[in-house]
């Protein structure tokens, strides 16, 4: 089926199912441009929430799905890939987790959102790379456990007093992207800002012009009087930089700076979920309950 004949077909479904198509930054271009939202794992999920559609469908990861369906328990939500997982959220198990729970039991635990229902049920409150450093300074204790991204905690250790017991998880494509690459590509665009996500390396952040979330990355590179940038995190996040600033340059810190799992959903998936109402993500109540309260402790956090 041609691209034309494929986007049709979706939308004729979007409107028979009464669904809303969500895509992460990180996606394919051609299902950012289907997309009725584009934007990170947690604002998606808020965006499903308010929406009156009944079906959502996910485009992105496991855990996105979840978050999605965490909080929006009456509605479908669906994942075009079902195979598509996270492999930092992977990288923690529950009971890995108890078990670190029960060496530090004055601990609270800050999980990213980047990480299973499951871990989420476990934790006392999430956080998001954009709020991590206020989430952890909210918490009235002297030390915290912060799973599962090292690089995201090694990030709010350097900015609050609380000792922070890390756990040794890290996102691949994020963990790949070296010092030595952003030498290079300062090398060749002199003029260039480069700007990091924090799940990048410590020697990364520390050369970085600007350090933010997804979302954050945007907003920067789209009101900077700059007009060229490195742009250290996954590159599918530069289609969303073009559209929104197209006027701008912008560089992929490296060719490996691509998330496999993220880009496992095409047209071709998106409307095979829709036909047939698959893969439907399904969270037990008790995970769900007690990881909505994780999430909600979250948002009750004014991040100034």
């Amino acid at each position: 089926m041609q691209q034309a004949d494929l986007i049709k077909r979706i939308k004729e479904l979007k409107l028979k199912r009464n669904a809303v198509i969500l895509s992460h930054y990180y996606s394919r271009p051609e299902v950012q441009d289907i997309a009725d939202f584009v934007g990170d794992s947690l604002a998606l999920s808020q965006e499903a929430l308010r929406q009156d559609a009944e079906v959502i469908v996910f485009c992105g990861v496991h855990f996105m799905g979840e978050s999605a369906a965490i909080l929006s328990p009456n509605k479908t939500v669906l994942l075009p890939e079902i195979d598509a997982s996270c492999p930092m959220a992977d990288m923690l198990d529950v009971e890995e987790l108890k078990r670190l729970k029960e060496k530090h039991p004055d601990a609270p635990v800050v999980s990213y959102v980047n990480s299973s229902a499951a871990i989420k049920a476990e934790s006392y409150i999430c956080c998001t790379s954009a709020n991590a450093v206020e989430v952890v300074n909210s918490l009235d204790a002297d030390e915290v456990i912060f799973v599962p991204d090292k690089n995201l905690a090694a990030y709010v250790a350097a900015r609050t007093d609380k000792k922070i017991i890390i756990w040794e998880g890290h996102c691949p494509t994020h963990h790949q992207i070296l010092r030595e690459d952003v030498l290079n590509m300062k090398e060749k665009h002199p003029q260039a800002k480069f700007i990091a996500h924090p799940e990048c390396r410590p020697e990364v952040l520390e050369i970085a012009d600007h350090v933010a979330s997804t979302r954050g990355m945007m907003l920067y590179a789209k009101n900077s009087p700059a007009q060229e940038f490195i742009i250290g995190t996954e590159c599918g996040l530069i289609h969303g930089l073009l559209k929104a600033a197209p006027e701008k340059k912008y560089y992929c810190i490296s060719e490996f700076a691509c998330c496999p799992s993220m880009k496992m959903v095409n047209l071709e998936k998106v409307l095979t979920s829709l036909e047939n109402m698959q893969h439907r993500v399904a969270v037990p109540k008790d995970v769900r309950v007690k990881a909505k309260e994780a999430l909600d402790r979250m948002l009750s956090v004014i991040v100034k």
